[in-house]
């Protein structure tokens, strides 16, 4: 097992039981005590976890990759204006790519009057939730994950590669200035880093929590974007970030 692969199934595991221990874990990965030490370092250096006498603790919950359900239950206000502010770019006839966020569920909830638009996603559940629509859904295979109700993995990033869009549509667990956009978890950061290859424009749907955080996994450049919808005005730096890499700020 890689390192990268062990660290983010110490992640797993914290966000799954709140604690992990060294022993343990050298013993689930078949490593020594100085191995887990040092991944366990190099997680807290990323803000992720705080290290404690014999193991280790979550820190707070900007990279815990939670159910669907707890995730969309959490900021509804923000999310609607998030909502609010991007769905004014997609119009009828529009091809466009969603992952399995919450925030994409409430996006796709302000488009349904939109005719002939076509939504091409790795979720499950928005494939329920929007089953009555006019939407044109396309759904890819892969490996279901259950938290997220999604789809990832080789047989998801193959059918997405096959496919273009006028735009992606992805949400964040975290994004910064200089480490970009981040995910809490490997096979989703895959996924979203193909879309943001497969469309002419992509918008990040980011409400204030997620700025100026660390998350797991980097899966793409905020220089990328094309569109950043927000729920309140960011810092002036990151005003003028976005102003130097013609990322349009949406609010």
């Amino acid at each position: 097992m890689l390192g990268v692969e062990r660290r983010q199934r110490v992640m797993e595991m914290l966000t799954r039981d709140g604690r992990v221990y060294v022993g343990k874990l050298a013993e689930a990965f078949h490593v020594t005590e100085e191995t887990v030490r040092r991944d366990l370092e190099k997680l807290e250096q990323k803000k992720l976890l705080h290290r404690s006498y014999g193991g280790a603790v979550l820190a707070e919950a900007t990279s815990e990759d939670l159910s669907f359900v707890r995730r969309s239950g959490q900021n509804q206000e923000s999310k609607l204006r998030i909502a609010d502010a991007a769905h004014p770019l997609i119009h009828e006839g529009d091809t466009i790519m969603v992952d399995s966020s919450t925030t994409c569920q409430m996006l796709l909830s302000r488009l349904v009057k939109k005719a002939n638009i076509t939504v091409i996603t790795n979720s499950v559940r928005l494939m329920y939730d929007f089953r009555s629509s006019d939407f044109r859904m396309i759904c890819t295979g892969g490996n279901f994950r259950a938290s997220s109700c999604s789809l990832t993995g080789p047989a998801a990033t193959r059918m997405l590669a096959g496919y273009h869009a006028d735009y992606t549509i992805i949400s964040c667990k975290a994004l910064d200035l200089a480490k970009g956009l981040m995910e809490s978890n490997e096979s989703e950061s895959e996924v979203k880093e193909v879309m943001m290859r497969q469309a002419r424009s992509v918008i990040l749907l980011a409400d204030h929590s997620k700025f100026d955080k660390t998350a797991l996994v980097h899966f793409g450049d905020i220089s990328a974007l094309s569109y950043l919808a927000a729920d309140r005005e960011p810092s002036e730096e990151w005003k003028r970030f976005l102003d130097e890499h013609d990322v349009k700020l949406l609010v």
